[in-house]
């Protein structure tokens, strides 16, 4: 790769799944990757939170807070309500990352922004959990072309430029678009995929002077010592079914596991 390029990880959505996320910085680090950049969700779910944050803490990733991370720094304040509003292991879930989050990761979570913009000389990119509009908006690879361009066009007003990139997740399903000048990225979960297929997402972008480039990755990963852990933990089992199968806690439960 000519030095001036640019190689930079994309991530997120890693939901306390430590072996997972071990299995993707090794990945980039024998590809010659130096830089992270990581859309939030650290925790939920997983048996990792505390060292999955710590993980890339001290890493020094690019970090914003995903959705889940601000709802479990609310658990104290909402655990009643949330009681009686959510499935009861979508609450056990909220508590047990909570309840396993040291003092000094939750205020590390707690200072994270929902959202950055970033340069690279010249370059602008936009780091957001869901969406520019919201850090909920579920943005899959059949999204609407007129849905992307309004977002486009919202980030542009926010901000007073166009941005090369605008680099996301949340909905668990990697893919990229092109919107005019702007790419859409959605870097796929690291530690929880969604789409059936169990193996580990993220992504690398390639900056060169003739563009940028992205490339998708899956990845095998020690899923039964994630497994063992959650079971060891006392945690319910479709949490472990949910790496198991590649699937969400809705899509687990529908199965009547």
């Amino acid at each position: 790769m000519p030095a001036q390029d640019k190689q930079i990880a994309l991530l997120g959505d890693v939901h306390a799944n430590l072996p997972a996320l071990e299995a993707v910085i090794s990945h980039a680090a024998s590809l010659g990757v130096e830089q992270f950049w990581n859309i939030g969700d650290f925790v939920g779910y997983g048996p990792y939170p505390d060292q999955v944050v710590e993980r890339m803490r001290t890493k020094k990733f690019v970090n914003i807070a995903g959705n889940y991370d601000l709802k479990v720094l609310k658990f104290p304040k909402k655990t009643d309500k949330w009681r009686e509003s959510k499935h009861p292991l979508k609450w056990l879930a909220f508590k047990w990352a909570y309840d396993n989050l040291s003092k000094k990761s939750r205020t590390y979570l707690g200072s994270l922004p929902k959202e950055r913009d970033l340069d690279i000389g010249e370059r602008r990119f936009l780091l957001v959990h869901g969406s520019p509009a919201s850090n909920e908006e579920l943005l899959e690879p059949g999204t609407s072309e007129d849905r992307l361009l309004e977002l486009k066009q919202l980030a542009e007003e926010e901000y007073a430029f166009e941005f090369e990139a605008i680099i996301f997740g949340h909905s668990h399903q990697a893919f990229s678009r092109q919107v005019g000048k702007t790419t859409f990225i959605n870097t796929g979960s690291v530690g929880r995929p969604g789409d059936g297929n169990p193996r580990s997402a993220y992504a690398i972008m390639y900056l060169g002077e003739e563009g940028l480039q992205i490339s998708h990755y899956r990845l095998n990963y020690d899923i039964d010592r994630a497994v063992a852990e959650i079971r060891e933990r006392g945690l319910p089992e479709a949490f472990a079914e949910m790496l198991i199968q590649g699937r969400d806690l809705e899509r687990i439960l529908s199965r009547g596991i």
